[in-house]
């Protein structure tokens, strides 16, 4: 394993840092948790990614997503994970496909070929479609639930879907994937009631944006890298 890996290979050993060389990862969305997710990956050796998204990156986002700096505004969030995830591992195969997933183009894409998927997207019917299809394939799946309008990263938890609570957006998760007969999936989600911005901003499709900060979304990104590492190591 290369140099720059030793310090990881101290805890999980030269067998695991094998098994995250040769692990392919899909990670859906790269804003503040997925960007994050990804980051921590990359530095954990895991060798081979498929990245969706079809955001460029924006002003806005330079406040908590990993990839946004002045020089990438503009750019499109795949091309700059990708160059990020090159620039700490030039050996990774990098697959981006400039998309956001959608239960209507789903079928374009296999999962089969996946050793685990990262679900990091905003879309509720995106999710669970997602989840539907990593259930019925087989495939690992963590998913991240709300972390927009919140401020304590401590208040984040893994569990699963129908152990949550508080969360907007998990309580949609659950009642829908109830109702599709999905009996289980791992989550990450905050605990965290919800707050109030003091103003409102739209989002490029017209919707209110809610508030966010660089420490929870990141968090949340950085505990599901540790999830993805130790399933894939079986630790």
């Amino acid at each position: 394993m290369s140099e720059k890996f030793s310090r990881t290979e101290m805890l999980l050993g030269t067998e695991n840092m094998n098994k995250l060389q040769t692990a392919h990862v899909a990670v859906f969305g790269l804003g503040g948790v997925g960007g994050h997710a990804v980051e921590a990956l990359a530095r954990s050796g895991v060798g081979c990614f498929s990245l969706f998204d079809a955001d460029t990156v924006a002003e806005s986002n330079l406040n908590r997503q990993i990839i946004a700096t002045i020089d990438t505004v503009g750019k499109n969030k795949t091309e700059a994970m990708k160059n990020r995830i090159l620039s700490i591992n030039p050996d990774a195969k990098v697959i981006t496909h400039k998309i956001f997933y959608l239960p209507e183009n789903a079928d374009n894409f296999l999962l089969s070929g996946y050793d685990y998927v990262v679900d990091a997207i905003d879309t509720v019917s995106a999710k669970i479609e997602l989840a539907v299809r990593c259930e019925n394939e087989g495939i690992p799946l963590i998913s991240s639930m709300g972390t927009g309008n919140k401020l304590n990263p401590a208040e984040l938890k893994v569990t699963d879907i129908y152990k949550t609570s508080v969360c907007p957006l998990a309580r949609v998760m659950r009642r829908e994937l109830k109702a599709r007969g999905i009996k289980k999936l791992k989550v990450v989600y905050s605990e965290e009631k919800p707050i109030t911005p003091l103003f409102a901003e739209s989002s490029t499709n017209g919707k209110q944006s809610p508030g966010s900060t660089a420490f929870v979304p990141s968090v949340a990104g950085l505990i599901i890298a540790s999830e993805v590492i130790k399933d894939l190591c079986d630790i």
